[in-house]
This record gives structure tokens, sequence and C-alpha cells, in this order.
């Protein structure tokens, strides 16, 4: 195990050891990735297996496992053991989904080997990935919270008025960081209040709706603020740096993060913080999920969800307006509406159905995950 401070490695196929020989496991790592180029993968996924391959290869060279064919499963259980074991500079550990995303392309580059028939079965099939937790977001602003940040940057400024264009646009459509990033000009259609975000996440073209107030400081920034900006040959890119050119993943998080503290809220965060924000915010106001989901870009509605857990409001107004102890004195009950009629026993039946039908729910999720560990977990494609 790593010492407490030491530095995590990450070494690079083509420096291992067995990186010349044809049939080690570097070389066989590298036609794998190039067979993901093959098949449309993106060069950010292809990079990142490619860095976890290349810390297993490492691992396994440090033992004497060469090639592909000395890889069993409890090699490969032994190595799951040693990633929950690792520490980081800072002495904290892999968290679980870190270890998760490292084992992931284990089985991808396994299975991939067992179809190559370079392995006569694969070790990594029956490997079980650790079981990710579901987090809530740490930190979600609310509308003045959102409002104290938007009104921070310096709009007599050439620079105020592109940053305060920039957290409207995060705001108002809740894109990512790197969609936000690869925006171009004529994506933009402010008469429509559209913005088209091309090769999204999974490589996927969207159309979301952007506010009228985002869409006029874009308008400004374009007409007052870009040009002078430029320098050198126009590309097209929507936001540019002091510099003219378009940001890096880590200048853009910094600049947001920046206003973030600046508003001195006590929360933190940067580009994802508005897209959580946003995304509470229109399910607070009424939205449908189905529609947030559409926006976000998210693939699975189970993605979406995690927001029904955060937006409490409309929670709190049942529980303050139902639940005895919910305020110090406690107000009459508010008649029904004049044409509906309450029975209490009738909602009390239906209640208890509800509860009856959910514990049962539960009882067959608890047997269906059973199932799903004692047959193995399926692959995740990224």
């Amino acid at each position: 195990m790593p010492k407490r401070g030491s530095k995590i490695a990450k070494p690079k196929l083509t420096q291992l050891a067995g990186h010349g020989d044809r049939a080690s496991m570097a070389t066989c790592a590298a036609h794998y990735l190039e067979w993901l180029l093959v098949k449309n993968f993106s060069p950010r996924t292809v990079e990142n297996r490619e860095s976890y391959l290349a810390f297993f290869i490492a691992w396994c060279e440090q033992r004497s496992l060469l090639y592909p064919q000395e890889v069993t499963k409890p090699i490969l259980e032994r190595y799951q053991r040693h990633l929950f074991h690792m520490r980081r500079p800072d002495g904290r550990p892999l968290s679980f989904r870190a270890q998760h995303s490292r084992l992931v392309p284990l089985r991808g580059y396994f299975k991939w080997l067992t179809r190559q028939n370079v392995l006569l079965y694969n070790p990594a099939s029956e490997l079980e990935l650790p079981k990710l937790e579901h987090r809530l977001p740490r930190h979600v602003l609310t509308l003045s919270e959102a409002e104290t940040v938007m009104n921070l940057p310096d709009v007599r400024e050439v620079m105020g008025v592109r940053d305060r264009a920039l957290l409207e646009t995060f705001y108002s459509t809740g894109m990512r960081r790197s969609e936000l990033m690869n925006l171009a000009v004529f994506d933009l259609d402010t008469e429509r209040g559209t913005i088209l975000i091309r090769q999204g996440k999974g490589k996927k073209d969207r159309m979301v709706p952007v506010g009228e107030r985002a869409a006029a400081w874009i308008d400004k920034y374009l007409y007052e603020a870009r040009p002078q900006l430029l320098a050198g040959p126009d590309e097209g890119v929507l936001f540019l740096t002091s510099m003219g050119e378009s940001f890096t993943p880590n200048r853009l998080t910094q600049l947001v993060r920046n206003y973030v503290k600046a508003a001195e809220l006590g929360k933190s965060g940067s580009c994802h913080l508005f897209r959580h924000t946003a995304a509470t915010l229109m399910l607070e106001g009424g939205a449908d999920i189905r529609y947030i989901q559409a926006m976000l870009g998210h693939a699975e509605l189970s993605t979406t969800q995690i927001y029904t857990q955060v937006s409490i409001r409309k929670l709190q107004q049942v529980h303050r307006a139902t639940h005895p102890g919910a305020t110090l004195a406690r107000s009459s009950a508010q008649p029904a509406g004049k044409d509906e009629v309450r029975d209490p026993e009738a909602e009390r039946v239906v209640l208890f159905t509800l509860l009856a039908a959910e514990s049962e729910s539960e009882d067959e999720g608890a047997e269906r995950d059973e199932r799903e560990r004692d047959g193995g977990v399926r692959e995740e494609e990224s």
C-alpha cells in the first residue's frame, strides 16, 4: 500500500516493459484502444481507459504478470483490494466511484480479448464491481443566491460583460462545462430563444431553450465585448479568453469558482453548481421531470430524478399544511374546495394500500439485487 503523502503514478502504455512484445498486455491494450476509436468512442473515454489500463498493467508487471493469459479472477480480485486500500497524496482513500471507474475498463478490455480469441475465457466476466452510492448534489443555489452571483461581474468592463453572459448561459440552460466551451456563435438563435448543443455527452446533439435575460446578455457580449477579445482569425468560438482563445476546462472552472467564492454564500462549486441549480429551480417551479431530462441531456430518467430529492419546497409546503407539529402555532384547517368532498377513511385506505405496495416493491427489489449480485453486473458502457 502506498505511503501517506506519496503520489499515485500515472504510467503510459508506451512506458511499460512489455510494450514491444506483440503478445503482452500493454501491446494488446494499445490495439484495444485503437478498436475503441474505430467504434467511434469519444477521445476522452479512450484517454481515461488508457490511463486506467496502464495503471493496472503496471501493477501486473510489478508482480511479473506480462501476458493476458496469466491474469485470473483471483488476481483481478486482488487488484480490486489494492484499489480499496490505495491512498491519495493527502491520505484519503479512493472513493467507491473512483474504484468503479478503474475496474470498468478492465471488464471491457478482457471481454474484447476473449472476442478476439486471445483468451479462451473472460476472467473479468464475474468480477463484482463496488456498489455505487447515490449521492445528492452537495450544494444547490437558491434563487436569491443565484442572483447574487449573477450580479458580481463588473459589466462596465469587457471581461465583466463576457463573464455575466457566460454565467447567465450556465444558469439559464444548465449545460455542461464542455458543452459551453464548444459553443459556436452560429449555435445561438436569440430570436427563437434556443441554443444548439452539438456533440454533447454521448455524441448527441440537442436543442435547449435560453431565457430572454441570458439571450440579451449574450447579444451584448457578441456586439460589445467579443470583437475586442478576438485575436487573429475568428474560428467562431462563442466565449473567448482574454487572449482571444477558447477556454480550457480548468480555466473555465476556476473562473466560475472565483465568482461563487466571492459571493460569500457559504457554498462552494463551479460550473456544475449552476446545472444543479437550474434543474432544481425548474422542478420547484412545476416543470415536468421529463422536460428537465431533455434539457439536461440525460440518457436515463433515473439520472434526473436526483433533483426530485433535492427539491423539497413542495414537500415542505405540504408538511407545514398537514403535520400537527410543523409550526409553532397550528392554524385552523383550511376548508375543502366547493367541488371537493373529502373522505378521510377512503384516503387512509388508499395511503395504506400504497405503502403496502411500496413495501412489496422494496422486497422484490432486494431479491432482484441479490440475483444481480449472483449473476454478475452488467458492463457499463461510457
